[in-house]
């Protein structure tokens, strides 16, 4: 009799329900013993002290990177020397020296249409597109509004703010009719109580604060853009819409003195002059020792100096392109730009997958620094950056994270993110190893043929440095890392895998014919499937999509092509994308799958071990019945003719199917399938072979080319910045369906491991594995037989046996690790990095170095714990007994992104769903850690390229442009100001330059302005109330303001006791004066009464 276990009762009373958002019933919980175990198997989970609570979690975004997305306007502080650049989705980017750069965002969404700084005060003014003005404190390291100013009745299309001014000017209008949207205000150089107004429709005005009354109006033909003064303030320049400049005097207004069109050329006539595009902006400036600088642009924005020197001298102009940040250094003849230290060039190419480094090898970034800096651009200014604004400090997170960044033309770039900051390291272009494309004679998809060599997985150890792409035209790429350059030819393997190859001739059904043993060697299973796929009575047309370069290709220090397997389009017809793929240096193999099967290659010898259809891997142990399929007939392909992309709309699936293929139904006991030939309803009602015919005649046919329903199988779409709107609309209720609805024929791999693991039941020793997920939530694994003798790895074969173990969970499979006895993250074994193309004998070793995990001490029971997490549940397995100890599962979403990380010396699961929620729970109990709405609304974007690392961090694209990361630490969060840079640095405001007396008598010069006297209350009366509603700010903001205060309180003081003891200091000067006065005055009275009746004949 089984002895019963009331502690197993305990923990299945007190494991925690899962997260809020899946409001899953079932929560964690210890599994039952598989039915034929016999007897409970000694587990080592007693013995794991989880270490891990809530309280180490926060959610907390850190630094975004990159160039802001759809930029609108840009300001400039000319003292602080920082840069804000406001964008149409309402955030806002301050930029400072390296390190110094800040994320703000307008909890409206509106596009800022104008940005002013209160020059030196650490202060800034934003204007939206919904008409409301916002004061934004930047005293603090994450800035936040003060206030903000909601307009009723008027747009706002222009504000100006003078120089060390608080007032925002409304002026009153004395037309009969309304003249317009305002496109520039300023006051005059020579008269604060001047102000200059441009409207649209070509009016200027010159306007009297004092007087409240037009000193002159002038009107123009052509819409007026920009305006500016000169630095006299007797002449003022305007750019106009017909690419003209108009320079005006004030003492003719009547007409310009002056046209000038830069660009326009003379017509025939020798008269007219024809017109241009419109100048958007203009400066006048002028220098000392050269001539002025008459400064514009078409539909770009720039930084504008402080205006008050007599001599301006600009040094560079800021030039804000629609994907791109320049700065043109002014000081040299040849006007070269300065090298930004920004990451302004992420989106070069669209950004199509990512992935995150944390803690790696010390020596990876200087190496990976030093092999790329020799393909660096050159002929940048010498001079140093000129943004010089704010303060930045290391802080105390000192160690090494890289980020990964696939792009649409093939490309990858490594990134330095240390410190959260992004510097680019090194750029390797893939397609660089194939012939340039001829279109005539292949087939291809719209996605395909735009991006051939787009990245859709990568795979990257960092210990071995072998870095592994797939490509979205089902190609898979090895490198290896050398640091000498070297010509050779590139290796290639040409591969077939289709799964299903429709035969015209033949009306029967084929029947797939099962395994007679489950441990079959794969010699006679590649056989078997090829004997299933392959017609023999025609000849078939295999050719890759793309062709590699077969001449010797010179290959650069850095990342070198080692091999490259293609799978082949058969019949025209295009493989299916790569969905899966998993590399391990110490084995010397290469492992992918996609929605037809799997591929295994050993890259050592350059040879194919394995290629066979996802539903071969079975054998005897399928849990799924296959019908028959009814035979269809074979489409022809012509040449350029392409595939149509279609979406499987969501619910398509028959209730009836879904519910048969859950893995959870009755006949399914810890993950096991007891009954793998027969299908059940959730309820216990087993279906007949009838019945299943009956759901299979209901299943339409499928298309030949189909977007995947999985996020894991999901075909990226490029590029995503078509239209943005789009990607909002991310279903996350879709079904975990992989490849539609007759995934039962092609069953997609989307999940692969190496690791040394217990590839049966029971074993008693570690052996090489590789762990297979499928679409379908089946869990299967493979044994490798790896040579023994290193010195035999050149020359013997490695042979692959299927072990028979079959796991199931609900949904498609996303994750794999292993967890040893003591519940530590085992790290598939790897081969130390040795330079392949070493020329000196010290740098060549012949001998490869292995590092494997060492393994648990324990003799008896189950050694490793097994986690894999699927888009429905998580599962923890004990090996090698292969009981289910834990599940948790969610039902109203989706798992999207899952990763096992270790963290503050502990190991736990992260987790991103469908809905935006992150999830951490605990290992190996599945405890819900963390649960939090951090994306309200998750698209297509976010959902290809959000990943988990260690050490609590994790990042996403968060839009087309740029990189946003984050933390999921409270100790990250509590340090996270010591790691962020300081805005402002408190410093002296520069004073206006002295004017001299015949300036000033003769300049006309009208003196400073009072504009609290002007416009206080006391004179112009309250502000009307219906005209704008005045809105606090948040908490946040109030807390940096106060903060703030209290820093100006504390500096205040400090300035207070230096001057109380600068008073001190002149009083007892003044003490030793008034002494020495008074002996000198003693003195002088003993001289005159000594002198005083002698006669002056006497002296």
């Amino acid at each position: 009799m089984k002895k019963f276990s009331f502690h197993k009762v305990l923990d299945g009373l007190t494991s925690s329900p899962s997260g809020n958002c899946s409001n899953s019933s079932s929560g964690s919980g210890p599994g039952r013993n598989s039915g034929n175990s016999g007897e409970a198997a000694g587990t080592p989970r007693d013995e794991i002290q989880e270490r891990l609570t809530s309280d180490y979690f926060r959610i907390s975004k850190t630094v975004r990177h990159g160039f802001p997305y759809l930029p609108t306007v840009l300001a400039f502080d000319p003292v602080q020397k920082i840069l804000a650049v406001g964008t149409r989705t309402g955030a806002i980017r301050i930029l400072g020296r390296p390190g110094v750069d800040c994320y703000c965002q307008h909890e409206s969404g509106a596009a800022v249409l104008q940005l002013q700084f209160l020059i030196n005060e650490g202060a800034l003014i934003s204007a939206s597109s919904d008409d409301m003005l916002h004061l934004w404190n930047l005293r603090q390291k994450r800035p936040a509004i003060l206030h903000s100013l909601k307009f009723n009745r008027e747009r706002v299309t222009f504000c100006h703010l003078p120089f060390q001014s608080k007032w925002l000017y409304a002026i009153e209008l004395s037309t009969k009719t309304h003249p317009g949207p305002v496109v520039h205000l300023s006051d005059s150089p020579r008269d604060e109580g001047k102000l200059l107004i441009g409207y649209e429709n070509g009016t200027i005005v010159l306007w009297d604060l004092r007087s409240k009354r037009a000193d002159l109006r002038a009107y123009y033909d052509e819409a007026i853009h920009s305006m500016g003064w000169h630095h006299e303030g007797k002449q003022f320049m305007c750019s106009h819409s017909d690419g003209s400049l108009t320079l005006w005097n004030l003492k003719s207004p009547s007409r310009p003195f002056q046209i000038i069109i830069p660009h326009g050329k003379i017509q025939r006539d020798g008269k007219k002059v024809e017109s241009c595009k419109p100048i958007l902006k203009t400066e006048y400036k002028t220098c000392k020792n050269s001539d002025p600088f008459i400064v514009f642009s078409g539909g770009l924005s720039y930084d504008k100096p402080w205006r008050r020197p007599e001599i301006q001298e600009p040094y560079a102009v800021v030039v804000l392109l629609e994907k791109d940040l320049i700065v043109v250094d002014l000081t040299q003849s040849h006007f070269p730009i300065f090298e930004n230290p920004y990451p302004m060039d992420i989106h070069d190419s669209p950004v199509t997958c990512t992935e995150y480094f944390a803690d790696c090898p010390p020596d990876l970034i200087p190496v990976l620094y030093s092999v790329g800096a020799k393909h660096k651009k050159k002929g940048y200014s010498n001079k140093e950056w000129p943004l010089t604004g704010g303060v930045w400090n290391l802080g105390s997170q000192t160690y090494p994270e890289i980020i990964i960044t696939g792009h649409a033309d093939g490309s990858v770039k490594f990134w330095d993110a240390s410190a959260i900051t992004l510097q680019m390291l090194y750029k390797l272009k893939t397609s660089k190893i194939f012939e340039k494309r001829k279109l005539e004679g292949k087939p291809s998809a719209d996605i395909i043929e735009e991006d051939p060599c787009a990245i859709q997985l990568m795979y990257w150890c960092p210990e071995s440095r072998i870095f592994c792409i797939a490509g979205v035209s089902a190609y898979v790429i090895v490198y290896r890392f050398s640091k000498h350059e070297v010509n050779t030819e590139i290796s290639s393997l040409e591969i077939q895998l289709q799964s299903e190859i429709e035969d015209t001739i033949s009306p029967e059904a084929e029947i797939i014919t099962p395994f007679a043993d489950a441990s079959l060697d794969f010699s006679s299973l590649k056989d078997l499937s090829s004997n299933c796929n392959t017609p023999s009575e025609r000849t078939i047309d295999c050719s890759p999509f793309l062709s590699v370069k077969t001449h010797a290709v010179r290959m650069p220090p850095g990342y070198q092509a080692e091999l490259v397997i293609q799978l082949m389009c058969v019949d025209g017809e295009l493989p299916q994308q790569i969905t899966s793929l998993a590399v391990n240096s110490a084995y010397g193999l290469v492992a992918f799958g996609n929605c037809n099967g799997l591929v295994v290659v050993d890259f050592m010898q350059k040879t194919k071990l394995l290629s066979i259809g996802s539903f071969d891997l079975y054998g005897l142990s399928d849990p799924y019945q296959r019908q028959p399929r009814s035979p269809r007939r074979s489409k022809q392909f012509s040449a350029g003719s392409k595939y149509s992309v279609t979406e499987v709309p969501d619910g398509s699936l028959p209730m009836e199917l879904e519910r048969c293929r859950s893995p959870t139904a009755s006949d399914s006991v810890n993950g096991h399938c007891t009954n793998p030939t027969s299908l059940t309803y959730s309820s216990g009602k087993r279906l007949s072979s009838a019945d299943v015919s009956k759901i299979n005649r209901r299943i339409p046919g499928k298309p030949p080319f189909r977007k995947a329903q999985s996020a894991a199988c999901m075909e990226i779409s490029l590029p995503v910045t078509v239209e943005e709107n789009r990607e909002n609309s991310f279903n996350p209720s879709r079904s975990s369906s992989i490849c539609s609805i007759d995934k039962e024929s092609k069953e997609a791999i989307t999940a692969l491991n190496f690791m040394e693991s217990f590839s049966r039941k029971n074993d008693t020793s570690l052996s090489p594995c590789l762990w297979v997920g499928t679409g379908l939530g089946v869990v299967l694994t493979l044994s490798l037989h790896l040579p023994t003798v290193d010195e035999l790895r050149q020359s013997e074969p490695v042979t692959i046996s299927l072990s028979g173990t079959v796991l199931s969970l609900k949904g498609a499979v996303l994750t794999f690790a292993c967890l040893d006895c003591i519940g530590t993250l085992i790290h598939p074994p790897y081969e130390v990095w040795r330079d392949p193309n070493a020329t000196e004998d010290s740098e060549r070793t012949n001998k490869r170095k292995l590092v494997l995990h060492s393994s648990c001490s324990q003799n008896t029971g189950d050694h490793q714990f097994a986690i894999i997490c699927s888009e429905k549940q998580a599962k923890v397995f004990s090996l090698p007994s292969q009981i289910c100890l834990y599940v948790h599962n969610i039902t109203d979403t989706l798992f999207l992104r899952a990763d096992a990380v270790t963290f503050c010396n502990s190991v736990c699961l992260a987790c991103f769903c469908a809905n935006g929620h992150i999830m951490i729970l605990s290992l190996p109990s599945l405890r819900s850690l963390l649960d939090v709405n951090y994306l309200p609304e998750t698209n297509t974007r976010i959902a290809r390229t959000f990943c988990f690392t260690n050490e609590g961090q994790a990042l996403y694209l968060g839009s087309p442009t740029e990189v946003q990361r984050l933390n999921y630490s409270q100790e990250m969060f509590d340090n996270l100001q010591d790691m962020l840079g300081d805005l402002f640095i408190p410093m002296d405001t520069p004073e206006a330059q002295y004017r001299g007396f015949l300036k000033g008598l003769f300049g006309g010069t009208g003196g400073t302005l009072d504009r609290e006297e002007l416009f206080g209350e006391a004179t112009s009366g309250k502000a009307s109330r219906t005209l704008a509603q005045h809105i606090p700010g948040s908490i946040e903001g109030m807390k940096g303001a106060a903060g703030g205060a209290i820093g100006d309180l504390a500096r205040a003081r400090l300035a207070l006791d230096e001057r109380g003891q600068k008073l001190g200091e002149l009083d007892e000067k003044t003490a030793r004066m008034m002494s020495s006065a008074e002996a000198f005055s003693k003195h002088a009275h003993e001289v005159m009464v000594k002198y005083k009746d002698k006669k002056w004949y006497q002296f």
